[in-house]
Formats: structure tokens, sequence, C-alpha cells
């Protein structure tokens, strides 16, 4: 499987062009091969190909066209499940900004800070331990995972005024995952670099817009949002769901910000596509820079996230504590917050030191209410997972030690521990194995995750599979 010797090239060219993430993200797992005259790009998964489909093939074909002087027929095709794209000599090492070294990706923070002030990352928090002021939304104290890691990277090279391409920004995920920490370090880091820079809810632009109409001030309006601003932030835009006559002021607002220059970011807790009655004009708008969703956070997120909170409010967490928590609570970082508040508030009152006791009290209390409903079975994920590397469900309960049934093997036992609330021993005796086995795998394929893009995308065409699955058993 031989690339085409113009391929470097048009990488080259390509990342000239697009940002660094997009890059890692997008394009470093594609594997090339030569396919007669033209070139075969084969992707890691269905949504990947449908995005490189939709957009950069286009760009792809005419790099290929200037770096042969010829049209270059490229087709686009999903790869078999060992199929790993190696590195390309066009990319070589990330280039470091500012003459920093890049350091190796750590869960707390990965190595994509571009910034001399770049710290490891803490968490995001909505509110304090009790007596704990709130810590400022920045981007050294989000805590970054496979989870998010695109969204942060995004905000940050909007924060620094870098990538233009990413404009409009949208950040979307369900309440409580990171979204409005991100948009309010966008927001005080144009601020800090001299920036006018208007935040707001999409209730209050709505009631800016409403008011101005009333009172017949729309000049007004639109200079308080278009001249001198050079970021705007809305929030929960699913908000302007049929509201036409506000969709279509800021339809012509986001025109005028980005055709002057200006940066402009979204939050929602839905994509583009999934808001209702939305103008379709504005619908292509939103959706023309880069849209970024964040995922509930996994395992080393959350204890991560646990583990600072904690700290920043002068509280010691015993490590078999930590680990329950990380083992229940599985749900938003305000969940997380929720349940750490929960159980220091109780140590507090009852003047007990904070133990896997009392730890256990806490979250009975309140363990009913975060947990998901469990819908899919183990049996169920083992199936999908053997499926994916064409390998037989009986297999993975085996104790061979080939790679081929290890890996899926691990993968099998996260998947588990994610799409279930069962515990770690009846998911280990569903292979045979015994509760430190599962938490092996799983610090295993988290750490994949993180280090390696093409396993990160197997692992999420599986739980793709999942989800479709869980929607259409909830149904």
């Amino acid at each position: 499987m031989t690339p085409p010797v113009f391929w470097d090239g048009v990488l080259r060219r390509l990342g000239d062009e697009v940002p660094s993430f997009v890059l890692e993200a997008w394009v470093q797992p594609l594997v090339a091969e030569a396919n007669g005259t033209g070139m075969r790009l084969l992707c890691p998964s269905v949504l990947h190909r449908e995005r490189i489909n939709s957009r950069y093939l286009s760009r792809i074909r005419e790099l290929a066209l200037l770096e042969t002087g010829h049209p270059v027929e490229i087709e686009l095709a999903v790869a078999a499940p060992d199929v790993v794209a190696a590195p390309s000599a066009a990319f070589g090492n990330p280039r470091p900004e500012n003459g920093a070294t890049r350091r190796a990706p750590t869960p707390a923070g990965p190595a994509s800070s571009r910034s001399k002030s770049a710290h490891p990352r803490r968490p995001s928090t909505a509110g304090g331990l009790p007596h704990q002021a709130p810590l400022p939304h920045t981007f050294d104290n989000f805590v970054v995972g496979p989870c998010n890691r695109l969204a942060r990277e995004a905000s940050f090279a909007v924060a620094e005024g870098r990538q233009q391409p990413v404009n409009p920004l949208y950040l979307a995920s369900d309440p409580g995952l990171g979204k409005t920490h991100l948009a309010r370090a966008i927001a005080d880091a144009r601020r800090n670099r001299g920036g006018r820079v208007i935040y707001q809810s999409a209730e209050t632009f709505l009631n800016h817009f409403t008011t101005a109409i009333r009172s017949r001030k729309m000049d007004q309006f639109k200079h308080r949002y278009r001249q001198g601003c050079d970021l705007l932030v809305i929030e929960d835009v699913q908000f302007l769901s049929k509201k036409k006559g506000t969709q279509l002021e800021l339809f012509h607002t986001l025109n005028h910000l980005i055709e002057v220059g200006s940066r402009v970011v979204f939050t929602a807790d839905r994509m583009p596509r999934e808001i209702s009655a939305l103008d379709e004009r504005l619908r292509s708008h939103m959706a023309a820079g880069l849209v970024a969703s964040l995922e509930p956070p996994d395992a080393l997120v959350r204890r991560e996230i646990l583990r600072v909170k904690a700290a920043s409010g002068g509280v010691r967490l015993p490590e078999p504590c930590l680990d329950l928590l990380v083992d229940v609570v599985r749900g938003s970082v305000r969940d997380l917050e929720g349940v750490l508040v929960q159980l220091v508030t109780t140590s507090s009152l009852l003047k007990r030191p904070i133990d896997v006791e009392l730890t256990e009290n806490a979250l009975r209390k309140i363990s009913a209410t975060l947990a998901p409903a469990q819908r899919l079975g183990i049996g169920t994920i083992i199936e999908a997972v053997a499926t994916f590397y064409r390998t037989s469900v009986p297999m993975l309960s085996t104790r061979s030690r080939r790679r081929d049934v290890v890996v899926p093997r691990q993968i099998a036992m996260y998947l588990c521990r994610r799409y279930t609330n069962l515990p770690a021993s009846e998911i280990g005796r569903a292979f045979g194995r015994n509760h430190p086995s599962v938490s092996n795998a799983e610090r295993t394929v988290e750490k994949n995750i993180l280090e390696s893009a093409p396993f990160r995308y197997k692992v999420e065409a599986i739980a793709s599979r999942l989800d479709e699955l869980e929607r259409n058993a909830a149904r």
C-alpha cells in the first residue's frame, strides 16, 4: 500500500491552509494509496469519510492538480479496522510556537497549548466548595481529554486571534460540559488583549432587538453589535428557534462581523441542524466555520476534575474515595461538582473525615439521580466490538494474548464501563477476568485514545454504533 508520490506535496500545501488541529483530527488519520493513475484515501470511519467528502475533498483535488499538472481521480473509502495511518513526512513533528518545546499529552492538559502562559489544565467549575469562591473561567483551569480537545483547541485559537477560518466557532454540548467555560475564557482573553467584546445570551440579544424595534432605535442596536466589535459571543442560540425576525437580524450581524474580520462564537445544547425552525441561511453560516462538540468526561478527565477541584478548596480526597466518585458519577462537570460539594458538606457538618464509608453514604443519596438508565447489555457491546474487528464474541473471552484479540477485548471492557451501570467485577466476569483486569483495560484504552488518533477514531466508530443502538432501545 504505497502512497502516490504527490501526496506529501498535497499535505504540505494543505498544512499551510487549515488549522493544525484540523490536520491532526481529520487529515493525518487518512491512509493514501495509489489506485491506477489516481489515488484512494482510506478513512478510519464512515463519519470521517463523510466529513472529508463534504469539507476537504474538493480542495485536495485542486492541490493534487497543482502538484501533478493534471486532474487526479480521488476515491474515498473506509479502511479495514487494522489499517493505521503512519505519520507523513509532510507534517513531521508539530511546529511549536514561540520556540517552546511541545510536550507529550497528559490527561490534565494535552500538548496542544500555544501560549507561554499555558499550564496543565484544571477543571471547569460552575461553583465552589463550601466557603470557596468560584474559580475563574480560563484555559489553564479547563481539564482536557478526548471528550473536549477539539473544542478547547479551537477556542484557544480564537482567543489568540489565530486560525481565521475558524469563524464562527460553534460549541455544542449538553448542559454542564464546559462550553460556557470556554466561551468565557475566549471573551476574557480577547478583553485582555484590548479588544471590544460583546458577550450575550441569545435571550438578551432577542430582548435588545425587540426593544430597539419598539423604540425605533434600530440604528443604535446595529451600531452596538456591529461597529468596533472584535468578538461577539452568543450563548444558547437554540433559544432563537422560531424567532424569525431575530434570526434575520443575527444573520446580517454575523455577515457584517465576518466581513470586517471580527470573530463570532456561538454556544448551544444541540447542533445547528438540530435546531428546529432555524433560518437555513443562518444555519449554514453557523456551521461554516467549525462546529465542535463536547462530550461527557471519561474516567481520566473525571478524576482530574475531582482531584483539582478538591485541592483548590483545601480538601484532601483519599484515593479509594476518589475511585468511588469516578466510578459512580459519570454525568456532567456539574454533576461531579455537586457530588463533591455534597460529600464535603456532609463531612463538615458531621465533623467526620472523608473516608470510604462517608463517600458511599453520600453517593447513595444522589447516585439514583446521576446514574444514566442502563439500556445496553454487555452482550450487545461485546458483539458490536467483535463485529467491528471481524472476530467472534467467544474469542474476546479467551486467554489469548494476541494483539488482534487483546485490543478489541480491552475496548469492549472500556465500552462496557461507559455504556452500562455495572461494576467492574461483573464486567470482568463476562470476559472471564477480575476487577483489576477491567480497570487496567480502561486505563490502557483511555491512554491510547489520548495518544493515537487512529485508535481514537476506531473507538469513536464503535461508540457511534452503540449510540445508535441505545437510541433505538430508548424508543
